[in-house]
């Protein structure tokens, strides 16, 4: 008698089978494919934005060059500020929330699945379609990541790129809305048993309120962005002032915001790391997570500090709003000090950028707290000093934080390990070209050198500090490329089974995603691998604890 085999929806008890290859990967709603898919997609983008950056450096390395012609290198700062912001660091810090949270939560998925693979797309897409705008006639849009009007209108920026540009940027940020509301959800209504609000990950605290400020602030900037097509259509309504600063109201009520939203998950990542690689517990735990929230509430308060120099923002309220931030962000540093002292520090390449993410950063929050100051902001803004600040936040600082953060979870994503030796050089690579490229423009601005400028005259006396500037960023671009190389190395070893696979838990971290398998399954997990009890922040420290307690209490006297 012949049997016949059970087809895949009797296997499955009759749900469909979910497709295999890549078209599993673009239509899973698997939380952690989609959250690879978008941390993924964002690295992609990293390079991309760095070659634009390459060659803006190449431009401006020597006085009175002409590489490429003022239109094309307003396209290229625009994109490539457009795109570090709204393409990488935030979907970037979205997608590691989307990945993480359910883990660390001891959740079996994220809430709202389809709907989080459809924030993806959006984001994607969006992508795609900003970047279109390099092959219309008149090139990409080339106003600034802000595209003030009336500049930023069809008579002074006619073409598709710029409407492009608006599309697509609402589309990615529709995208993360979307997102960072499921993560939301998911993390106040999916939590393990006896995972309390004050027993959450850091990481996960830090998603919480990365996810309200996304949720609260990021509507503004396609309010601004409908208000910009609008003008587009009619430019005319720009010929009214109260329309341009109305719309820089809307932009920067978002834009002050995004600022923390591509901080805290890395700030908490780098928390995360300073705790595993110190042996010890987070210091300080509920102090930042008070200090958490309290930030997320004044960013809603700064924005105007962007506009002192219109004359159109009530400049003492702005600038102590901006000021009263260092109280937070004093908490938060000085938990981060309060960590690692005292403990016994090991300095695996995670650990490495989590460390050198600490004084990198406070130069960018210091140097934010002076441009907060109406008599300095006077002076340099529109000048490199902003760039040079804003660069020490999001590479010197948040990108310290993006690669402590790889290093630290990519066994636990592939089950495989980064080499470690490749992981270090890129470290130190990094170290040297984030310095030597960011520093010198603190005294470019200082001098008056402007931002978004082709090329200077070389009386002006800019050229050195310039030269070391792009020396510096080809050490950025070793650091980047030797980072790509490890990645796809190890990705290529892991297919041929030649990769050093990676333990559960190979940190000994303290959080509930290591004690699940590397990579995790389908539904996080098993029981082989459950979720253990919650007795605090750091439950998987706390049962290493108790065996050791009980180790000794075992053992003869």
């Amino acid at each position: 008698m012949t049997v016949t085999p059970p087809t895949a929806k009797a296997v499955t008890g009759g749900r469909p089978v979910p497709p295999s290859g890549w078209l599993g990967w673009v239509t899973s709603t698997d939380h952690k494919r989609i959250g690879v898919l978008t941390v993924g997609t964002s690295l992609v983008l990293l390079l991309a934005m760095g070659i634009l950056a390459l060659t803006m450096r190449a431009q401006l390395a020597q006085p009175e060059q002409q590489l490429v012609d003022t239109h094309t290198f307003n396209q290229l700062f625009t994109i490539h500020g457009s795109g570090m912001i709204y393409m990488v660091v935030t979907p970037f810090a979205i997608g590691m929330g989307v990945y993480l949270v359910p883990l660390q939560i001891g959740a079996p998925g994220i809430a709202m699945p389809r709907l989080t693979l459809l924030g993806y797309w959006l984001y994607a897409l969006g992508a795609a379609v900003m970047l279109a705008g390099f092959a219309t006639p008149l090139g990409a849009h080339a106003d600034g990541w802000f595209s003030y009007p009336p500049m930023a209108d069809s008579i002074h920026s006619p073409g598709a790129g710029s409407d492009l540009w608006i599309a697509g940027v609402f589309l990615a940020t529709t995208g993360t809305i979307v997102m960072g509301w499921t993560v939301l959800w998911t993390v106040l209504r999916k939590r393990t048993h006896g995972m309390t609000m004050l027993r959450l990950p850091l990481f996960s605290w830090s998603m919480i309120a990365t996810c309200l400020m996304v949720i609260g602030a990021f509507p503004a900037l396609l309010a601004a962005l409908g208000l910009l097509a609008v003008g587009r259509a009619d430019p005319s309504i720009f010929d009214h002032n109260v329309w341009n600063i109305g719309y820089q109201h809307l932009f920067w009520f978002y834009g002050h915001p995004v600022v923390y939203v591509m901080f805290f998950p890395y700030l908490a990542a780098v928390a995360e790391v300073l705790a595993v690689f110190s042996g010890r517990r987070f210091f300080g735990y509920q102090g930042t997570v008070l200090s958490l929230l309290v930030f997320a509430a004044l960013s809603m308060s700064v924005w105007g500090h962007h506009m002192f120099a219109t004359g159109q923002a009530a400049n003492d309220y702005y600038s102590l709003t901006s000021i009263a931030l260092l109280v937070p962000a004093g908490v938060e540093y000085f938990s981060m000090l309060g960590t690692i002292a005292g403990g016994r520090l090991r300095f695996a390449p995670p650990m490495l950028f989590a460390l050198a993410f600490i004084p990198q950063f406070l130069i960018g929050g210091l140097t934010g707290i002076m441009v907060g100051t109406p008599v300095i902001d006077y002076h340099v803004t529109d000048s490199y000093f902003v760039v040079a600040h804003l660069h020490y936040v999001l590479f010197a600082g948040s990108a310290f934080g993006l690669f402590a953060a790889v290093y630290f979870w990519f066994p636990k994503v592939t089950g495989v390990m980064l080499g470690h030796r490749l992981g270090r050089l890129h470290f130190w690579l990094l170290v040297i070209g984030a310095n030597l490229t960011f520093l010198p423009m603190f005294a470019l601005g200082y001098l008056g050198m402007p931002r978004r400028v082709s090329t200077y005259a070389a009386f002006e006396g800019f050229g050195w500090l310039n030269l070391l500037s792009s020396i510096g960023a080809a050490f950025l671009a070793a650091g980047v490329i030797l980072f790509a190389v490890n990645v796809l190395w190890t990705l290529r070893k892991r297919t041929l089974g030649r990769a050093e696979k990676a333990p559960d838990d190979p940190w000994g971290g303290h959080t509930l995603e290591w004690a699940t398998s590397s990579p995790p399954p389908r539904l996080n997990f098993t029981p082989e691998h459950p979720v253990p009890p919650v007795t605090s922040f750091a439950p998987l420290l706390d049962l290493r604890q108790r065996q050791e307690v009980t180790a000794v209490d075992r053992s003869p006297s």
